[in-house]
Protein backbone atom coordinates (compact mmCIF):
# COMPACT_ATOMS: atom_id res chain seq x y z
CA UNK A 1 0.00 0.00 0.00
CA UNK A 2 2.80 2.45 0.88
CA UNK A 3 4.86 1.40 -2.44
CA UNK A 4 1.60 1.92 -4.26
CA UNK A 5 1.13 5.33 -2.52
CA UNK A 6 5.11 6.59 -3.24
CA UNK A 7 4.50 5.60 -6.78
CA UNK A 8 1.42 7.12 -6.92
CA UNK A 9 3.23 10.20 -6.01
CA UNK A 10 6.58 10.07 -8.19
CA UNK A 11 4.30 9.61 -11.04
CA UNK A 12 2.29 12.53 -9.98
CA UNK A 13 5.26 14.78 -9.45
CA UNK A 14 6.73 13.57 -13.18
CA UNK A 15 3.49 14.61 -14.73
CA UNK A 16 3.85 18.06 -12.62
CA UNK A 17 7.14 18.55 -14.27
CA UNK A 18 6.37 17.42 -17.87
CA UNK A 19 2.92 19.81 -17.26
CA UNK A 20 5.53 22.71 -16.02
CA UNK A 21 7.84 22.13 -18.89
CA UNK A 22 5.18 22.47 -21.18
CA UNK A 23 4.13 25.11 -20.23
CA UNK A 24 7.63 27.08 -19.98
CA UNK A 25 7.88 26.23 -23.57
CA UNK A 26 4.24 27.28 -24.72
CA UNK A 27 4.32 31.24 -25.36
CA UNK A 28 7.49 29.91 -28.41
CA UNK A 29 5.40 27.12 -29.46
CA UNK A 30 1.96 29.24 -29.96
CA UNK A 31 4.53 32.03 -31.49
CA UNK A 32 6.12 29.71 -33.69
CA UNK A 33 2.65 28.06 -35.13
CA UNK A 34 0.99 31.46 -35.56
CA UNK A 35 4.25 33.33 -36.82
CA UNK A 36 6.31 30.69 -38.64
CA UNK A 37 4.40 27.04 -39.34
CA UNK A 38 0.99 28.67 -40.53
CA UNK A 39 2.16 31.26 -42.51
CA UNK A 40 4.34 28.43 -44.13
CA UNK A 41 1.56 25.93 -44.49
CA UNK A 42 -0.47 28.70 -45.89
CA UNK A 43 2.13 29.61 -48.58
CA UNK A 44 2.30 26.18 -49.46
CA UNK A 45 -1.99 26.26 -50.23
CA UNK A 46 -0.74 29.15 -51.95
CA UNK A 47 2.04 27.23 -54.52
CA UNK A 48 -0.80 24.57 -55.21
CA UNK A 49 -3.41 27.84 -57.14
CA UNK A 50 -3.07 30.25 -60.11
CA UNK A 51 -2.97 33.02 -57.17
CA UNK A 52 -2.59 36.40 -59.15
CA UNK A 53 -2.27 39.14 -56.59
CA UNK A 54 -5.43 41.32 -58.13
CA UNK A 55 -7.79 38.56 -58.80
CA UNK A 56 -9.80 34.90 -57.86
CA UNK A 57 -7.29 32.06 -57.11
CA UNK A 58 -7.65 28.69 -59.04
CA UNK A 59 -6.62 25.41 -57.51
CA UNK A 60 -4.22 24.12 -60.24
CA UNK A 61 -2.26 21.50 -57.98
CA UNK A 62 1.57 20.57 -58.98
CA UNK A 63 1.61 23.08 -62.31
CA UNK A 64 3.60 25.65 -60.58
CA UNK A 65 6.23 23.17 -59.72
CA UNK A 66 5.67 21.42 -63.22
CA UNK A 67 6.43 24.56 -64.86
CA UNK A 68 9.37 24.73 -63.12
CA UNK A 69 11.32 22.48 -65.19
CA UNK A 70 10.63 24.32 -68.35
CA UNK A 71 11.54 28.29 -67.18
CA UNK A 72 14.95 28.90 -68.17
CA UNK A 73 15.16 31.87 -65.97
CA UNK A 74 14.72 29.91 -62.82
CA UNK A 75 17.55 27.59 -64.04
CA UNK A 76 19.03 30.38 -64.71
CA UNK A 77 18.58 32.08 -61.12
CA UNK A 78 19.62 28.49 -59.47
CA UNK A 79 22.53 28.14 -61.31
CA UNK A 80 23.60 31.73 -60.52
CA UNK A 81 22.71 31.06 -56.41
CA UNK A 82 24.94 27.97 -56.59
CA UNK A 83 27.58 30.01 -57.93
CA UNK A 84 27.28 33.03 -55.68
CA UNK A 85 27.09 30.33 -53.06
CA UNK A 86 30.31 28.52 -53.82
CA UNK A 87 32.22 31.58 -54.48
CA UNK A 88 31.28 32.84 -51.41
CA UNK A 89 31.33 30.18 -48.79
CA UNK A 90 34.91 28.93 -49.37
CA UNK A 91 36.11 32.80 -50.04
CA UNK A 92 34.52 33.93 -46.73
CA UNK A 93 35.68 31.22 -44.07
CA UNK A 94 38.91 30.64 -45.12
CA UNK A 95 39.37 35.04 -45.35
CA UNK A 96 37.81 34.99 -41.66
CA UNK A 97 40.15 31.75 -40.25
CA UNK A 98 43.03 33.83 -41.59
CA UNK A 99 42.19 37.25 -40.33
CA UNK A 100 41.17 35.64 -36.99
CA UNK A 101 44.57 33.91 -36.92
CA UNK A 102 46.71 36.76 -37.69
CA UNK A 103 44.60 38.56 -34.82
CA UNK A 104 44.80 35.78 -32.33
CA UNK A 105 48.08 37.22 -30.99
CA UNK A 106 48.22 40.55 -28.84
CA UNK A 107 50.12 43.70 -30.44
CA UNK A 108 49.69 47.37 -30.66
CA UNK A 109 46.43 48.42 -32.41
CA UNK A 110 45.17 45.19 -32.90
CA UNK A 111 41.51 46.79 -31.32
CA UNK A 112 41.80 49.10 -34.11
CA UNK A 113 42.20 46.33 -36.46
CA UNK A 114 39.23 43.92 -34.99
CA UNK A 115 37.26 47.07 -34.97
CA UNK A 116 37.91 47.77 -38.39
CA UNK A 117 37.22 44.33 -39.86
CA UNK A 118 33.66 44.27 -37.77
CA UNK A 119 32.44 47.05 -38.41
CA UNK A 120 30.94 46.22 -42.01
CA UNK A 121 28.75 43.86 -40.04
CA UNK A 122 26.87 46.67 -38.56
CA UNK A 123 26.72 48.24 -41.08
CA UNK A 124 22.78 48.82 -43.46
CA UNK A 125 23.40 45.99 -46.03
CA UNK A 126 21.89 48.69 -48.17
CA UNK A 127 24.29 51.39 -46.81
CA UNK A 128 27.27 49.48 -48.20
CA UNK A 129 25.62 47.81 -50.93
CA UNK A 130 25.37 51.73 -52.80
CA UNK A 131 28.70 52.85 -51.35
CA UNK A 132 29.71 50.12 -53.24
CA UNK A 133 28.30 50.48 -56.39
CA UNK A 134 29.70 54.34 -56.96
CA UNK A 135 33.11 52.90 -55.77
CA UNK A 136 32.55 50.57 -58.71
CA UNK A 137 31.08 52.84 -61.17
CA UNK A 138 32.14 52.71 -65.13
CA UNK A 139 33.88 56.22 -65.65
CA UNK A 140 33.39 57.90 -62.27
CA UNK A 141 33.88 55.01 -59.84
CA UNK A 142 37.15 55.25 -57.28
CA UNK A 143 38.77 52.93 -58.46
CA UNK A 144 38.61 52.96 -61.97
CA UNK A 145 40.10 56.28 -61.30
CA UNK A 146 42.31 54.53 -59.18
CA UNK A 147 43.26 52.66 -61.72
CA UNK A 148 43.88 55.12 -64.44
CA UNK A 149 46.27 56.49 -62.37
CA UNK A 150 49.01 54.18 -63.08
CA UNK A 151 47.79 53.42 -66.27
CA UNK A 152 45.14 50.78 -66.09
CA UNK A 153 41.77 51.22 -67.68
CA UNK A 154 39.17 49.74 -65.59
CA UNK A 155 36.15 47.45 -66.66
CA UNK A 156 32.84 48.49 -66.35
CA UNK A 157 32.65 46.37 -63.28
CA UNK A 158 28.86 45.95 -62.40
CA UNK A 159 27.96 46.15 -66.35
CA UNK A 160 30.01 43.27 -68.03
CA UNK A 161 28.68 39.51 -67.81
CA UNK A 162 32.09 38.15 -66.83
CA UNK A 163 32.46 40.55 -63.68
CA UNK A 164 29.50 41.37 -62.10
CA UNK A 165 28.64 38.13 -59.75
CA UNK A 166 32.49 37.55 -59.05
CA UNK A 167 31.99 41.49 -57.70
CA UNK A 168 28.77 41.22 -55.96
CA UNK A 169 30.31 37.51 -54.29
CA UNK A 170 33.51 39.84 -53.09
CA UNK A 171 31.75 42.60 -51.75
CA UNK A 172 29.45 40.62 -50.02
CA UNK A 173 32.38 38.83 -48.54
CA UNK A 174 34.00 41.88 -47.21
CA UNK A 175 30.77 42.82 -45.44
CA UNK A 176 30.23 39.64 -43.39
CA UNK A 177 33.75 38.13 -42.94
CA UNK A 178 33.99 39.87 -39.73
CA UNK A 179 31.57 37.96 -37.82
CA UNK A 180 33.18 34.52 -38.93
CA UNK A 181 36.73 36.07 -37.89
CA UNK A 182 35.00 36.95 -34.34
CA UNK A 183 33.88 33.12 -34.37
CA UNK A 184 36.96 31.94 -35.27
CA UNK A 185 39.43 34.17 -32.81
CA UNK A 186 37.17 33.01 -30.21
CA UNK A 187 37.18 29.26 -31.04
CA UNK A 188 41.07 29.78 -31.54
CA UNK A 189 41.72 31.39 -27.77
CA UNK A 190 39.67 28.40 -26.64
CA UNK A 191 42.46 26.18 -27.79
CA UNK A 192 45.15 25.06 -24.98
CA UNK A 193 48.40 26.54 -25.01
CA UNK A 194 50.12 23.03 -23.76
CA UNK A 195 49.25 21.69 -27.52
CA UNK A 196 51.27 24.66 -28.79
CA UNK A 197 54.15 24.43 -26.62
CA UNK A 198 53.88 20.04 -27.61
CA UNK A 199 54.12 20.95 -31.17
CA UNK A 200 56.78 23.49 -31.06
CA UNK A 201 59.41 20.69 -29.07
CA UNK A 202 58.95 18.28 -31.82
CA UNK A 203 59.84 21.53 -34.50
CA UNK A 204 56.67 21.87 -36.13
CA UNK A 205 56.27 25.05 -38.32
CA UNK A 206 53.50 27.55 -37.57
CA UNK A 207 51.59 26.14 -40.83
CA UNK A 208 51.86 22.39 -38.91
CA UNK A 209 51.00 23.80 -35.93
CA UNK A 210 47.53 25.24 -37.64
CA UNK A 211 46.91 21.91 -39.62
CA UNK A 212 47.57 19.92 -36.92
CA UNK A 213 46.29 21.38 -33.99
CA UNK A 214 44.17 24.56 -34.52
CA UNK A 215 42.11 23.06 -37.31
CA UNK A 216 40.78 19.87 -35.95
CA UNK A 217 39.76 21.61 -32.55
CA UNK A 218 38.00 24.48 -34.41
CA UNK A 219 36.09 21.99 -36.26
CA UNK A 220 32.98 22.70 -34.44
CA UNK A 221 33.28 26.78 -35.32
CA UNK A 222 34.01 25.58 -39.10
CA UNK A 223 30.70 23.77 -39.21
CA UNK A 224 28.73 26.31 -37.62
CA UNK A 225 29.82 29.12 -40.08
CA UNK A 226 29.66 26.78 -42.90
CA UNK A 227 26.16 26.44 -42.08
CA UNK A 228 25.48 30.17 -41.03
CA UNK A 229 27.55 31.30 -44.23
CA UNK A 230 25.96 28.78 -46.92
CA UNK A 231 22.33 29.90 -45.54
CA UNK A 232 22.99 33.52 -46.02
CA UNK A 233 24.54 33.51 -49.24
CA UNK A 234 21.63 30.93 -50.51
CA UNK A 235 19.30 33.68 -49.11
CA UNK A 236 21.12 36.72 -51.08
CA UNK A 237 18.48 39.47 -52.13
CA UNK A 238 19.82 42.62 -50.69
CA UNK A 239 23.33 43.30 -52.69
CA UNK A 240 22.08 42.23 -55.69
CA UNK A 241 18.57 44.67 -55.85
CA UNK A 242 20.53 47.68 -55.03
CA UNK A 243 24.07 46.77 -56.89
CA UNK A 244 22.76 45.36 -60.55
CA UNK A 245 18.71 44.50 -60.32
CA UNK A 246 19.72 40.55 -61.63
CA UNK A 247 21.88 42.22 -64.75
CA UNK A 248 23.36 42.32 -66.87
CA UNK A 249 21.35 39.44 -69.13
CA UNK A 250 20.75 37.87 -65.80
CA UNK A 251 24.26 37.58 -64.82
CA UNK A 252 23.00 37.74 -61.54
CA UNK A 253 19.64 37.03 -60.82
CA UNK A 254 19.49 34.80 -57.99
CA UNK A 255 16.42 32.71 -56.97
CA UNK A 256 15.40 34.61 -53.88
CA UNK A 257 15.44 37.84 -56.71
CA UNK A 258 13.50 35.69 -59.14
CA UNK A 259 11.25 34.98 -56.25
CA UNK A 260 10.33 38.36 -55.38
CA UNK A 261 10.52 39.87 -59.05
CA UNK A 262 7.69 37.07 -59.55
CA UNK A 263 5.58 38.27 -57.10
CA UNK A 264 5.72 41.98 -56.73
CA UNK A 265 6.50 42.94 -60.27
CA UNK A 266 4.76 40.07 -62.32
CA UNK A 267 2.40 39.49 -59.25
CA UNK A 268 1.66 36.05 -60.02
CA UNK A 269 1.73 34.64 -56.15
CA UNK A 270 1.35 30.80 -56.90
CA UNK A 271 4.50 30.72 -58.92
CA UNK A 272 6.44 32.54 -56.55
CA UNK A 273 5.17 30.94 -54.01
CA UNK A 274 6.40 27.37 -55.77
CA UNK A 275 9.89 29.10 -56.28
CA UNK A 276 10.30 29.96 -52.39
CA UNK A 277 9.66 26.28 -51.68
CA UNK A 278 11.92 25.07 -53.87
CA UNK A 279 14.82 26.79 -52.03
CA UNK A 280 13.26 25.82 -48.79
CA UNK A 281 13.49 22.32 -49.76
CA UNK A 282 17.10 22.88 -50.93
CA UNK A 283 17.96 23.89 -48.02
CA UNK A 284 16.49 21.75 -45.90
CA UNK A 285 18.16 19.27 -47.86
CA UNK A 286 21.59 20.56 -47.06
CA UNK A 287 20.99 21.13 -43.68
CA UNK A 288 20.10 17.30 -42.97
CA UNK A 289 22.81 16.32 -45.31
CA UNK A 290 25.62 18.69 -43.40
CA UNK A 291 24.10 17.46 -39.76
CA UNK A 292 24.44 13.71 -40.77
CA UNK A 293 27.72 13.82 -42.47
CA UNK A 294 28.97 16.05 -39.42
CA UNK A 295 30.51 13.43 -37.39
CA UNK A 296 33.01 12.50 -40.23
CA UNK A 297 34.69 15.54 -39.78
CA UNK A 298 33.31 17.94 -36.37
CA UNK A 299 35.63 17.33 -33.24
CA UNK A 300 33.80 16.29 -30.17
CA UNK A 301 31.05 14.82 -32.28
CA UNK A 302 30.96 10.87 -31.80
Amino acid sequence: MLRHFTKGKKLSSKWSDNIAGWLFVSPMLIGFSIFMFGPLLYAFFISLNDWPLLGEETFIGMKNYESLANDPTFIKSLINTLLFSLGLVPFNIILAMFLASLLKNKFWGIGLFRTAIFVPVVTSLIVWSIVWKYLLASELGFINQMLALIGIEGPSWLLSVSTALPVVIFVSVLKNVGLNMILFLTAMQQVPVELYEASELDGASNFRKFRSVTLPLITPTVFLTMIITTIGAMKVFGQIYVMTRGGPVDSTKVLVYYIWETAFKHFDMGYASALAFVLFFILLAFTILSWIVRKRWVFYEE
